[in-house]
Formats: C-alpha cells, structure tokens, sequence
C-alpha cells in the first residue's frame, strides 16, 4: 500500500519529513515554499487516494496561488505535531 492510499499514514509520512527538515535546520520560509511546491507537484501529477486528498485537491483546483500557500501552511500546521520522531 502506498502512503498516498491512507491519510493517517500520509499525515505521519509528513511529520517525518517536516521533523526532518527542521532537525537539518531549514527555516519556516523554506518549509513554507517546499510545501507549496510539494502541494503544487501533488495536485498537477497524482490522482487523490483517499477522501481527504480529494478534498483538498478540489480546493487546491480552485484557490489563487495565495490561498495554495495557505493550504499548503495549514497542512504543515496539521503535521507538524505527526510523525515517529514527535
């Protein structure tokens, strides 16, 4: 099964990495950016997996850029708190 196919696994999957990026020192804007081009990536090139992704694809489809960012922000709020490392 892929992390894409179940949220929870994908929200731990992100933590990780956020968890990651932190403990390598990469700052809050630079997260920021990687994940909006991360959200961007997702939305243009994979077909959502579960609900969840569904939903956030349908607003992704629709948001300005600006609103993408804060999509993307909020997602990392959501996971910063996931992972086997928190």
């Amino acid at each position: 099964m892929s992390v894409l196919e179940n949220w929870n696994q994908w929200k731990d999957f992100l933590g990780d990495r956020l968890n990651q990026a932190k403990t390598e020192g990469m700052n809050q804007q630079v997260i920021s950016d990687v994940a909006f081009q991360v959200g961007d990536y997702l939305a243009k090139q994979v077909d959502p997996k579960n609900e969840q992704e569904r939903i956030l694809a349908d607003l992704w489809s629709v948001a300005s850029e600006e609103e993408q960012r804060a999509i993307a922000n909020v997602m990392v709020k959501l996971v910063q708190n996931n992972g086997s490392n928190s």
